[in-house]
């Protein structure tokens, strides 16, 4: 073979289910990630080509051409080697670059902070027993809604955009209309102890977003029916505080606490299916595949404008999108669960059919305080008390890489829509940007003058806000 011959191997375009695309495919094994997207749109046929990653094996992906691939794996090039193309978003998100303004107002620390789901308004629940909404085209206060008697720990917007549930540590929960300002109905009580984190029921199985369920330091969980204000159930089992509850959009409940226990309840007559069992301290966090999408009910942030706007359309429609978008992210496999500790580990769940485990993620060397799936739930963050983000595979738990740069615990951390930025918040008073892919910082982001505790990227990916110690809250 003299060197002016390019050496040659068949490849076999699949999808991540593992279906064949075509026949085997002679390329050139210098061949570029740009011609073999040529090839596969051509054989995908579609009437837009989509942007795509290819994956040798499906586990490393080729990056400058197939040959490095080929080398580091070591594959034999006798035999036709199967390649897995992986659609990614169409649209891109802005890197955030600079602090546009500082919102001032609370006067004390901010603890949360959320975008509603199509992120046209924001909310910052504080110290200060408030919760505030801000008009984001001024950036200026909207509303300050006063009516909790402590600290407003946690809040989450219904994924229709039209209430927003706050909770305090006086263990009362508050529904808020962001249009005007105004508490909805009464205040939900019963709780004896604080409210540590409150979750909507998703859109595709009630349109009118009626129910709400709560967990406590008290170690109960409670579903609230919104409209009657009044405690539907109210689910025992959990021995010390629940710490996070989610209500996953296959009609099941997730909660975590400070027992060593994961539970699985059946949300329609609150039976408990299943305790997962492994960790060996407090579990601090739970995160669902399907978060993002169960998050932003029928909103598609592929097409959001500028000027962002609230949902029209008829609770049928709106129901029907939601559940069109939840079956896309869903595809095939029920949706996945991932748990973070105070044992420094992170376990990765099918919780629908299984009480093993599918992975038990190590690496972090203090306790994990946040976990996070990517929108498109391929990739997994995990922001932990020894200063880094370890980014893992969202379907394997396998670790990808480490993002290093803060120099104090991670609080918090957000991804952006196009899942190729991610943004967190740390006690060393700065945010930093990453770029996913590559794994290196972006844009650093100073500007507050303490801790940062809260940080949300909006669905529509315009903005991202953070509120911390300083009172602050910056845009």
């Amino acid at each position: 073979m003299t060197s002016g011959d390019v050496e040659r191997l068949l490849i076999q375009f699949q999808d991540e289910t593992g279906e064949v695309l075509g026949s085997p495919f002679d390329v050139p094994l210098d061949i570029t990630p740009d011609k073999l997207q040529l090839v596969c749109n051509a054989l995908l046929q579609k009437e837009e080509p989509v942007p795509l990653a290819f994956f040798v094996r499906g586990e490393a992906e080729v990056v400058s051409n197939l040959g490095l691939c080929v080398k580091a794996l070591g594959v034999e090039t006798e035999q036709v080697l199967p390649v897995v193309y992986q659609p990614q978003a169409v649209f891109r998100v802005r890197a955030v670059a600079r602090c546009t303004s500082s919102l001032q107002g609370h006067t004390e620390a901010v603890i949360s902070t959320a975008f509603s789901p199509t992120g046209k308004y924001l909310a910052s629940g504080s110290g200060d027993t408030t919760v505030r909404f801000w008009d984001l085209t001024t950036e200026t206060p909207h509303y300050t809604a006063r009516g909790h008697t402590h600290w407003v720990l946690t809040i989450a917007w219904s994924p229709d955009g039209k209430k927003l549930a706050s909770g305090c540590k006086n263990s009362q929960i508050c529904l808020w209309d962001p249009v005007t300002g105004q508490q909805i109905g009464k205040t939900l009580t019963g709780h004896t102890k604080w409210i540590t984190w409150l979750c909507w029921e998703p859109l595709h199985l009630n349109p009118e977003c009626r129910q709400l369920v709560s967990s406590s330091k008290d170690g109960s969980i409670r579903i609230w029916d919104t409209v009657l204000g009044r405690c539907e159930k109210i689910l025992t089992g959990h021995t010390q505080s629940v710490t996070c509850v989610k209500w996953g959009g296959d009609g099941l409940l997730y909660s975590s606490s400070q027992d060593r226990t994961v539970k699985v309840w059946r949300a329609k007559d609150g039976v408990q299916c299943r305790t997962l069992q492994g960790h060996a301290h407090w579990v601090n966090t739970l995160a669902l595949s399907t978060d993002y999408v169960l998050r932003t009910g029928a909103f598609e942030p592929a097409t959001a404008t500028v000027n962002a706007q609230d949902l029209t359309g008829s609770l049928e429609e709106l129901k029907d999108k939601a559940l069109e978008r939840y079956n896309k992210v869903r595809s095939t496999a029920p949706e996945r669960l991932v748990s973070g500790s105070d044992d420094f580990t992170l376990f990765l769940w099918n919780p629908a059919e299984d009480k093993k485990p599918l992975a038990r993620m190590t690496g972090h060397s203090a306790l994990v305080n946040e976990v996070l799936f990517s929108p498109d739930t391929r990739l997994l963050a995990s922001a932990s008390f020894d200063k880094s983000i370890k980014i893992w595979d969202g379907r394997t738990g396998k670790y990808l890489t480490s993002l290093r740069g803060h120099v104090a615990a991670v609080y918090q951390v957000a991804w952006s829509a196009d899942s190729r930025l991610l943004v967190s918040g740390s006690s060393d008073s700065t945010l930093k940007v990453w770029d996913v892919k590559t794994g290196k910082l972006n844009m650093d982001l100073p500007g507050h003058a303490d801790e940062v505790f809260a940080v949300d990227w909006s669905p529509d990916g315009q903005r991202v806000a953070s509120g911390g110690k300083d009172k602050c809250l910056r845009m």
